[in-house]
């Protein structure tokens, strides 16, 4: 045993590692890193110079470990058409890709899935009935259903006994005046299907009161809570406006609404009243909506037969394009002139591709989104 006072410990051999530690070792890094030093001539070495921030364009310093960059992008192989029995006659050998039309369909199913923060809500309406707004509301919602991955509803908001909730297979009487009844409690998306009926597309419906007398006292402010309830629920929300722009609950759905789409058939008169839908809108105060909106020319009878004088939708499209932001064509179709419920996969394949080109369209004006006019910033 030592002597030395204090004993072993006393002798202070042991030395703590953090305390021996320089203090500029312990010190946190910068987020650039350190500077390395340079070695001079005379005095002591000094931090080399900050470089410059590269330039914008320089490539990254390390490579992209991307699926696209390590193995590149394969050509998808044709899925319809003559390139694809080449593709399989020739044992797979010979690869020309999909058609240009297959391509300009994944374009526009790529529009209509653009991801959306919130509700979009779409008002279709014209001063004239017998032009198919019922239908395209049910058509182009059921095309949105159908496309995307979220909750389509219609709303039907005509007070003189509207049609949309025929367009789908009925599930339940309720009508949107017994949601408005049982509003407060409604919680939960499984609630609010109490009320709506919903067609093979996945598109669902709120039907209005049968009753017109019923029908006609929907207000602003009964339209104003029943969007409340949808938008909490539902990414987008179709209303089939009535014809009237008088009727009392047109001021709430017009200054709620995200887009106007205004319906004119290909007659003379049509096309008068969805301009004349236009001048009203202008007249109250609704020049931007108006400038916004899209119009839909749509093809409610066939345009065929001797001594049938036919109008030339050629001028109908360019009058409509001066005041509106697109003019979308749906064509006559067969299953939609039956009025009654619609099946997508019963319709035309232009009448569909037509549906889908509205649709794309509509999704244009969606929140982030880029239209197909606006420049690209460079």
């Amino acid at each position: 045993m030592s002597d030395l006072p204090g004993g072993f410990r006393g002798q202070q051999r042991f030395v703590d590692p953090a305390a021996a530690v320089p203090a500029e070792w312990a010190a946190p890094t910068p987020p650039e890193g350190f500077r390395p030093v340079v070695a001079t001539s005379r005095g002591p070495a000094l931090p080399a110079p900050v470089p410059s921030a590269p330039p914008a364009d320089d490539p990254p310093p390390y490579l992209d470990l991307s699926t696209v960059a390590l193995l590149g992008k394969a050509r998808r192989a044709p899925s319809a058409g003559w390139r694809k029995w080449l593709y399989w006659g020739s044992a797979r050998l010979v690869n020309l890709g999909e058609s240009p039309k297959v391509l300009r369909h994944d374009t526009l199913v790529a529009k209509v899935q653009r991801p959306l923060r919130g509700c979009y809500r779409i008002a279709l309406l014209s001063q004239k009935g017998g032009v198919g707004k019922t239908t395209i509301t049910a058509t182009l919602g059921a095309t949105f259903a159908s496309t995307r991955g979220d909750r389509v509803i219609a709303v039907d908001a005509n007070p003189d006994r509207g049609t949309l909730s025929q367009k789908v297979p009925l599930e339940t009487p309720a009508t949107v005046r017994h949601l408005l009844r049982d509003a407060e409690g409604i919680a939960a998306y499984s609630d609010v299907r109490h009320y709506t009926s919903q067609g093979p597309s996945r598109l669902e419906v709120l039907a209005s009161e049968s009753d017109p007398a019923v029908s006609e006292a929907f207000s602003s402010e009964d339209y104003t809570r029943t969007l409340e309830v949808l938008e909490r629920f539902y990414s987008v929300v179709l209303t089939d406006c009535g014809t009237g722009m008088l009727h009392s609950a047109m001021s709430a759905i017009i200054d709620k609404a995200d887009v106007l789409v205004v319906i004119s058939s290909g007659s003379v008169d049509g096309a008068r009243s969805a301009s004349a839908t236009l001048d009203w809108l202008d007249a109250h105060g609704h020049e931007d909506m108006v400038g916004n909106s899209i119009a839909v020319i749509n093809g409610v009878r066939r345009r065929s037969g001797k001594g049938v004088t036919k109008v030339d939708l050629t001028k109908v499209v360019d009058h409509f394009s001066r005041r509106c932001r697109a003019v979308c064509q749906v064509p006559f179709d067969p299953h939609l002139e039956e009025g009654a419920e619609i099946s997508l996969d019963r319709l035309r394949p232009e009448t569909r591709e037509s549906l889908l080109e509205l649709a794309a369209v509509v999704a244009e004006g969606f929140p982030g989104a880029r239209r197909s006019g606006d420049p690209v910033a460079g």
